[in-house]
């Protein structure tokens, strides 16, 4: 897992929603509760398109969200 430095996660947004992220993992979740998406992080890079991105269920996001720390929805 890469984890990403909290000054760069601080300035990436949703492509779609602009709502902020929230890394789990090699994941970037967006906060935006009614997409729901997540993006990969591949070899330490964000992959930020949207056709990459994934559409996670209910339960998976608000496991995500809640657990990040200053977890903001969008």
């Amino acid at each position: 897992m890469t984890e990403l430095d909290a000054e760069f996660l601080d300035i990436l947004v949703c492509p779609k929603t602009k709502a902020p992220l929230v890394q789990s993992g090699d994941w970037l979740y967006s906060t935006d509760r009614v997409t729901r998406l997540r993006y990969p992080i591949r070899d330490g890079i964000p992959i930020m398109l949207i056709d990459e991105a994934e559409t996670v269920s209910n339960e998976d996001f608000d496991r995500v969200v809640s657990a990040a720390p200053k977890a903001k929805e969008g």
